[in-house]
């Protein structure tokens, strides 16, 4: 009776019984993703700043309107409201943030970090019912795996970015290979999105997912065990490139305001 009485007892929101620092990593989370939020809306709303050289500022690629080296020409498209704001950031900034907004990895992160659902393993939460994902709006994170298409197809464009940043044109016109730290920036930041991307929990599904047996499949398999093995670090992938992006369209939009320099390793 005791044990029955101890199980039905209400555990309290923030109640646990462990004694280990458990707030701590839903503390770095929330603190995290409210500084790159902050960060990004800031960067995307300035509409300049994000072009130096060959180097365009991963916030803004692909650039579809907005400055004389844009797909579809500079300014506003003719469909864009006038009375809204523009800038060529929030023409693509929705498909990285959809991407990773519905990420199973950040899904259970921000829902302990900003919902307290729950704030951690064995802490009592706020609530007394578990919904899940079957209701709206928590019924739209489903999208997910059609956001990753997209997001594969992004990452594609930004690796071409790399390649357009190994061209600089001298002071006399002519157009030269040269390596700068830009272009480390905008190689590493494609390379850390390539783990986290591949490593999508919706694209190793797409690789080995309806086989069943997958060493039967040569190719599917090789695919699956690739992406088995960048899934193992999902969280530590999402984080690196996360940072690494605000990193590389700082150092952009540094260049670009003329407060740092460009350092070119091969000119």
């Amino acid at each position: 009776m005791r044990q029955a009485a101890a199980v039905a007892k209400e555990v309290r929101f923030g109640e646990t019984a462990r004694r280990d620092a458990w707030w701590a990593s839903p503390l770095a989370v929330f603190l995290g993703l409210c500084a790159f939020v902050v960060y990004t809306t800031w960067a995307a709303l300035q509409g300049d700043h994000y072009r130096f050289g060959p180097y365009v500022s991963p916030f803004y690629s692909p650039e579809l309107w907005g400055s004389s080296g844009a797909w579809f020409g500079p300014g506003r498209p003719a469909w864009y409201p006038r009375w809204l704001f523009f800038s060529p950031a929030l023409l693509v900034l929705w498909v990285p943030a959809g991407f990773r907004l519905t990420c199973y990895y950040l899904r259970g992160a921000y829902y302990k970090a900003f919902w307290a659902d729950p704030p951690a393993c064995a802490v009592g939460e706020p609530r007394k019912h578990y919904w899940g994902e079957n209701f709206l709006p928590l019924l739209i994170q489903n999208i997910h795996r059609y956001f990753m298409y997209l997001a594969v197809v992004l990452v594609l464009i930004l690796a071409k970015d790399v390649w357009d940043g190994l061209w600089f044109t001298s002071p006399s016109g002519a157009v030269r290979f040269g390596v700068g730290v830009g272009t480390l920036m905008l190689a590493t930041d494609v390379s850390l999105l390539v783990g986290y991307t591949f490593g999508c929990h919706s694209l190793r599904h797409l690789c080995g997912g309806r086989v069943d047996r997958i060493s039967e499949c040569p190719l599917r398999g090789g695919l699956y065990r690739c992406s088995s093995a960048l899934n193992g670090r999902h969280n530590a992938w999402f984080w690196a490139s996360l940072t690494w992006v605000g990193f590389t369209d700082l150092y952009i939009r540094l260049c670009a305001m003329g407060v740092i320099s460009d350092w070119r390793i091969l000119f």
